[in-house]
């Protein structure tokens, strides 16, 4: 018992150090990238970012993202790009759509009674155990489709022919990126895409960005579904991603793009749902669940092209509440050992009440015999 204790002590210890660690690496180094864009804040200035939720819907025709993100850090203000394949439409997005998609998708609790006890069951309890939140102009290779303010997002729509004119444009009117930008986005303007580039700034000044920011609702024409992923290998610490893609039917990432594999926490089919959610999953009922890491960003290759799998299979994930099996409130097993003890103590005095009543036969008496004379 006091071995395990301390095997679980050195486990939370060593926990609570790696926690540490992490949060000693954003001290030391600003985050260049998240799983949805490039992200840097002003220098000598730190940004996090805590969390990334993002949803993805594709009808066939259309694709639309909305991008949710926790950050924390001393950074007033920082800058994120997403290339686009086609010009979108941006809006503020509704933050209930996150909250109903961890409803849709939480574990389902099954209770799974055991039988014999177990440590912290009587009798094997511990006793001592304790239990211990209208636009500027642009440049030549540059075009400006359109710039807005939407809540703490200052938020700029173009068009690219030239990557260095892009990240010229971008330094000149307050998105500072860092120097291997240009680089990453060749592929991009390669490929004629569009970009969104988006200034985070608080609406009062000299407010540090902290906590959950509104999302941003991203909605473009699109014959296939992607989720830009390429310029977060600009990151210098390990990247993760959650998304959720809202389709027809189930769909998987083509490949790993350099990450881990991708692994599935929820796939089916949502029912009626209301609100946030039912408006975004009108006409793509199926929802897919997926989450990934990426410890060496410099090795993701590409962005994530999804596709349909081969079949629906539904996946769902299962939290067992395991109980010790009792009747009327008492433990089994105590009743079992009892119910046989009580059993073997009633057999031996049923056996010796029948020995005691059982009749004694009379030894019989040998009477000495006279002698002749």
């Amino acid at each position: 018992m006091v071995g395990r204790r301390r095997q679980g002590r050195a486990r939370i210890l060593a926990v609570v150090l790696a926690l540490l660690g992490i949060q000693l690496g954003w001290l030391v180094a600003p985050a260049y990238a998240c799983g949805c864009g490039a992200m840097v804040p002003e220098a000598s200035q730190q940004i996090a970012v805590a969390s990334e939720q993002s949803v993805l819907r594709w009808d066939g025709r259309s694709e639309q993202i909305v991008m949710r993100l926790t950050v924390s850090g001393t950074a007033e203000d920082a800058a994120w790009i997403m290339p686009v394949p086609h010009r979108a439409a941006v809006r503020l997005g509704d933050p209930a759509l996150f909250d109903q998609l961890g409803k849709a998708i939480a574990p389902v609790h099954r209770t799974r009674h055991y039988f014999w006890p177990r440590n912290g069951d009587w009798p094997f309890d511990d006793s001592d155990a304790a239990g211990d939140a209208a636009p500027p102009g642009a440049g030549a290779g540059v075009g400006v489709v359109d710039r807005q303010r939407l809540g703490p997002f200052d938020v700029a729509r173009l068009t690219a022919t030239d990557p260095a004119a892009l990240d010229t444009w971008l330094r000149e009117h307050g998105f500072t990126f860092p120097p291997r930008l240009r680089t990453a986005l060749q592929p991009y303007v390669d490929q004629h895409w569009e970009y969104v580039a988006v200034r985070l700034a608080p609406q009062a000044s000299g407010t540090p960005l902290h906590g959950a920011l509104d999302p941003l609702h991203l909605t473009f024409a699109s014959d296939r579904p992607v989720y830009p992923m390429r310029l977060s290998r600009l990151a210098s610490l390990p990247q993760s991603l959650g998304l959720y893609v809202l389709a027809a039917h189930r769909m998987e990432p083509r490949t790993s793009i350099g990450g881990y594999a991708p692994k599935v926490v929820f796939a089916g089919r949502l029912g009626k749902p209301a609100g946030a959610l039912g408006a975004m999953a009108e006409g793509t009922p199926y929802l897919t669940a997926l989450t990934q890491e990426f410890p060496y960003p410099d090795r993701i290759s590409g962005d994530h092209e999804l596709r349909r799998t081969a079949a629906d299979t539904p996946v769902r994930q299962v939290i067992y509440d395991d109980e010790l099996r009792e009747v009327a409130g008492i433990p089994a097993w105590l009743l079992t050992v009892g119910g046989a003890v009580l059993l073997v103590l009633t057999v031996v005095a049923l056996i010796d009440a029948r020995r005691s009543r059982r009749p004694e036969t009379p030894t019989p008496e040998i009477t000495p015999s006279t002698p002749l004379g």
